[in-house]
């Protein structure tokens, strides 16, 4: 099983509860680093937080959520060594994973539903990067500053 850090603003706080409870039921262990309510606050304090544990390797993937996932996944990205990706669906779950070796996962409550996301989810945390000819992008992107 993985360790996941979960994060979110007060426009994903409902749906990251709910997979924050998913994961814990298939033995994830999961770090909650809120925010822990619907009061109004900034995603980039807490896309900051969980990318800053994944870039150290203190967990194995993070999670975000927001409005939409995109706020998060910008956020994220700013971190050297973060591939977060904004995923809708089963398929850019996987493909994240496969083709870009992403490792946080950021969803949109606004765009995505509960069923969805857990499906999504499941596929992030169960594909592999392919590497072969996706190695040599993926160091692209690590290079950049």
């Amino acid at each position: 099983m993985s360790s996941i850090a979960a994060g979110c603003d007060h426009g994903g706080f409902l749906l990251k509860n709910l997979l924050i409870d998913y994961l814990t039921e298939q033995s994830h262990q999961v770090i909650d680093l809120g925010t822990h309510s619907l009061e109004r606050v900034d995603y980039p304090d807490y896309a900051e937080a969980v990318a800053r544990l994944v870039a150290a390797g203190e967990v194995d993937f993070g999670l975000l959520v927001c409005g939409s996932g995109i706020g998060v996944c910008i956020a994220a990205n700013k971190i050297q060594g973060i591939r977060a990706a904004t995923v809708y669906d089963v398929t850019s779950a996987h493909l994240s994973r496969e083709h870009n070796d992403a490792n946080i996962i950021c969803l949109g409550e606004r765009l995505t539903g509960p069923e969805v996301a857990k499906e999504a989810v499941d596929v992030f945390l169960q594909s592999n990067f392919q590497d072969g000819r996706h190695a040599a992008r993926i160091k692209k992107i690590d290079d950049l500053r």
